[in-house]
Order: C-alpha cells, then structure tokens, then sequence
C-alpha cells in the first residue's frame, strides 16, 4: 500500500449536543481509494513517514472541507507522535488554515494512538504548544487505544471522545456501565467534555444520556457523508423528548459548556459589508463576534438588529465599507466554568434591548470559546426544575434514593471516606392506627425539615426521603455525630404521642466497598438490629464486618463518632 495523502477523500460527521440538540462540530474521517486508513498509517509508520503523511491528511481535511462552510469547529485526528513533533512538522496542515481562512481556534486536534513508545514529557510538551498556538486538543478512542490514564489526568485535553466498541456494549453489559460512569465523574471533576461516540441504537442513546452524557456522535444521528450543509445546525433523529432534559445532572450543575455553541467569528476590524453577507449567506448565526488576534472578543452584533439598521433606504451607503464595530455592542461575555444559574444573572441585569443577545463564552485566557443561546438556557433549566419536581417527595420536598446514591458512588469513585445511614420511625404503622396519618404525615414532614437543615448547615451531606418513613444520608465521617445526636436528642412525637427513631450507619472508607447497592443490601439487616434496640437507637458497622456497636439507644452510654 502506498502512502499517497491524494488517495483518500474524507466524510464528515456531527457531534450534537443533547442540550439543545445542535450540531456543536464537524469530524473529518479519511477514507482511502481503498484499504482502511489505519493500514495507510502503519505503512508509513514503517517507512519513517508517519508524521508527514498525518499531518498531508490533516491539510487535506481542511481543503476539503473548506467549500461547505459550516462555521463550525472541524475535528481532525492525528497521532501521538505527530502531536509530540517539532512545531515545523505542522508546517502543511498551518499553510492548509491560512489558505481557507480558518484559524487554530476554530481546529479541534484528536489525538489517538500509538501513544507507546513516545515520552510523557515530550509528548505533553508537544500538547502544550497546540494548545499555544490556538489550537484545542481532544483524545480519540478511549477504551480501545494505549492511553496513559497519567497522560490523561496531567495534559488536562478539553474533551475525551470514548471509544465506539465500549459504548456498542451498553446498556447491558454492567461493567461497561461502570466505567463510564467513573469517565462521566471524572469530567465533571476536571471540566473536561465527555463525547459517546458510536452511538446507533436508542437503547445506547437512552443509557448514555442517563449517565450525564451530553456530546453525542454516531449513525443514530447522522452518518459520515461527504459534504456538510452550510448550517450551523441540523435537526437531529432523535425524539423531542431526548433533546434539553437533563437526565443525570441536578439542576443546579448544569454549566455553561452544557449549552455551549461554536462562535460565528470575524476579525475585530471586519467591515459591514463583511457582517452583512456572512449573516446573509449563512442562516444559523444568530449573531457575530468580533476578536482580535489572540481569539478575545471586543464586540458582539446581534443578527437582527444589525440587518434592520443595514437594509434601509440609506443603510447600505452609510455603513457598509465602515468598520462593523459601529453598529455593535460590547459582548456579553462569561467564563466557560460558570453555571446556567450565573448566566441567567448576568442576562437578567442586561438591558431589557439586549436580554436575547448571544452570550460569548471564554476560556481562563479570556478567548472565545464558542457561545450560548439565552432562550436554550432557560429552556433547559425549566425542563430541569421540572424533571427534579418530579423526584421529590410531595411531603418532605426532598429527593428520593437516586440523589444519595449518585453522591455514593462518586465518592467511592473518588476513593473518598464516608458514612451511609438509613433512619427510620419505630412502629410507624401504630402511630397512623391510632393519631391518625395527618398526624403522622406532620411527623414525616417534621424530619424532612430536621434534616434539611442539617444538611444545609453541617455541608458535606446528601439526604434522600425513600418514602414512608424512610430516609437515607450519605455524609462526611465529621459529620455523622452531629448529625445523630441532633436526630436522637430530639423528642419527636405525634400528637402528643411519644415517638423513637431508629439509625443504621455504615463507614465506609478506602475499597471497603463497591457501590451502592452493596451499602444498601448491608444496611437493611442493620437497621433491622438498630430497631430491636429500645428507644431512639443508633447501631453501626462496617462493609463485611460481623461487628455491630450500639451506640445509641436505652441502657447504652453514648459513644463517639464511629471510628474508620
């Protein structure tokens, strides 16, 4: 096989975003006249030609994608050892940018294997100056290449794309499950975006989106295909209802990235008549942002205003070899780590005139980064509002069982030390026999309060209100006794009626434990031994211990925080 970069034409695929169900970029994928690219590229890994013929083929991505004009961000592969090679070594695919009009901002570089044989250090120097010159970098095929999980926590990449043969085993295969899960928290954690690739059937879409998964890429929406529609975005196959809920995150950890957009983007000294026939020529952008030579915004137009104020009778006379920035606003600009909430701040102290405007998003360097759509925030937020109503309990107002176990098995994915415990009213049954159940519906709502504020005040704590007169806490091991001795010195009753609590706590720390259906099936014999006590009780234990300590509860003294 030869390594002729002219042999091989490229198709190009969308990545959507579940949030507003747009196309947020564009991925060029090598097709050969014949044979698989991955030959191509062993061939000339064995003739000492690898890093020309990746970065021919990344030139050539560019060209060709140059007539379809998509305002998109274009993702380009390229291995390791081309990211790792002098700044020279670039030379064709920057010559490629120049002649298109395309900057490095604009360039999303999918670094994939082989990663061995190629030293960390040089290898994370080579990320460092991509990252320099504009350019924004992204891992490909994790789960199936030779990634070093260090390179991937230490080169800090701005997305990770997880490999189509992991994903092609969910929703049924529990180990992948939890893998991805892992991969979901840590995105979360380092602010990096997490991209499914691969995706073909709802079942995978339906289980990725319920992981907290919000990149999406795959035939289920559109297969790679020569040319691109000149659009910013297209209407994706997949239901309305899968478009904006937000699934796994809460409410409150939906942040800006979750509805980020690619930038309609011109040089800050651009003319009218530049704006004008970009605006024209392409219908998605709903506006422009002016930079300047590093990538930072100096202005914003918002589409409809500035064609309204250039198509009247004189418009076009008076405006349109002027510079652009006399008809624009300063940018609404906010960082890429903000939440929604922040956002909605930001647009709410706005000007009433300009409260639709495009938010421009930046990165810590103060570049554009892409930008949000007001309405598409507020959206999600409300389907979000609504989607937590849902879960939470109508007497006590909180959430059910999910929310503390998300929060335990981050925490056991983070290796972190904590306590779950199981609270529950001694001989509730009775109390609804005889006070009556609006008596001991205040009881329950009496607790939900209690808890919520020590929730509230202690911090380091989720709770849960599994229904009934059940309740789950995951919290700090601090935490615990403060919390116990608050919930057991309390005189609870129901109409006059004296009432205990029970309280089954388990310590979990290190690999003690693997998740929390483990903690769950653990606890319930514990809680049953927590109510033989008489009293308001407190018993605890530890995974896979046979050793139970009362801590609380009549004829027993009161004990210090549980011990690790």
């Amino acid at each position: 096989m030869g390594v002729g970069v002219n042999q091989v034409h490229f198709a190009f695929q969308p990545l959507y975003s579940l949030h507003t169900g747009g196309v947020v970029a564009v991925e060029a994928l090598a097709r050969p006249t014949s044979g698989r690219v991955s030959d191509m590229l062993g061939y000339a890994l064995r003739r000492g030609r690898l890093v020309e013929v990746d970065v021919g083929l990344a030139a050539r991505a560019v060209r060709d994608d140059a007539p379809h004009a998509t305002l998109l961000p274009l993702h380009l592969n390229v291995t390791a050892l081309t990211a790792a090679s002098p700044p020279s070594a670039l030379q064709p695919l920057l010559d490629a940018l120049t002649e298109t009009g395309r900057r490095p901002r604009e360039i999303v570089l999918e670094v994939g294997p082989p990663f061995h044989g190629i030293s960390p250090s040089v290898l994370l120097s080579g990320l460092g100056r991509l990252a320099d010159q504009g350019f924004r970098i992204a891992f490909d095929g994790l789960g199936a290449g030779d990634l070093p999980l260090n390179l991937l926590a230490e080169s800090r990449p701005d997305m990770v794309k997880m490999d189509r043969t992991s994903l092609r085993r969910l929703p049924d295969d529990k180990p992948t499950v939890a893998l991805v899960e892992a991969l979901v928290h840590f995105a979360a954690r380092t602010d990096i975006r997490l991209v499914a690739t691969g995706i073909e059937t709802e079942a995978q879409l339906n289980t990725a989106r319920g992981l907290g998964i919000r990149l999406v890429q795959g035939n289920l929406f559109a297969p790679a295909r020569p040319g691109m529609v000149a659009t910013g975005t297209i209407t994706p196959a997949l239901p309305e209802s899968q478009l904006g809920a937000p699934g796994y995150a809460p409410t409150g950890t939906l942040t800006i990235k979750d509805f980020l957009r690619p930038a309609t983007t011109l040089p800050a000294d651009a003319t009218c008549e530049e704006v004008r026939t970009v605006l024209v020529d392409q219908d998605a952008p709903t506006g422009i942002v002016g930079v300047d030579a590093e990538g930072r915004p100096q202005w914003s137009i918002d589409r409809t205003r500035f064609l309204l104020a250039v198509t009247g009778p004189f418009g076009h006379a008076l405006h349109a070899h002027r510079a652009a920035e006399r008809l624009a606003d300063p940018p609404h600009v906010i960082r890429n780590s903000a939440t929604a909430l922040e956002l909605l701040d930001l647009v709410t102290d706005a000007a009433s005139d300009r409260a639709s405007d495009d938010v421009v998003v930046i990165d810590e360097s103060g570049r554009c980064q892409g930008v949000v759509l007001v309405h598409e925030v507020v959206r999600g937020m409300a389907e979000a509002k609504v989607e937590q109503a849902a879960a939470l309990n109508p007497l006590t107002r909180l959430p059910g069982s999910d929310a503390v176990a998300r929060d335990v098995d981050r925490r056991i994915a983070a290796n972190e030390p904590l306590v779950v415990g199981w609270l529950d009213v001694d001989s509730f049954k009775k109390i609804n026999d005889t006070v009556g159940f609006a008596a001991g519906d205040d009881l329950i709502r009496a607790l939900g309060r209690t808890l919520t504020d020590l929730a509230t005040h202690l911090g380091g704590m989720t709770v849960s209100h599994v229904g009934g007169d059940d309740f789950l806490v995951a919290c700090d091991l601090d935490k615990i006794t403060s919390l116990a001795d608050a919930l057991l010195d309390t005189e609870w009753s129901a109409e006059g009626m004296p009432v205990t609590v029970s309280l089954a706590t388990l310590v979990c720390a290190g690999s003690s434990i693997g998740s929390y259906r483990e903690i769950s099936r653990q606890l319930a014999p514990l809680k049953k031994h927590a109510k033989d006590v008489a009293g308001s009780s407190w018993v605890n234990s530890w995974p896979g211990s046979e050793r139970i300590e009362v801590l609380r509860g009549q004829a027993h003294e009161r004990v210090p925080s549980p011990a690790m």
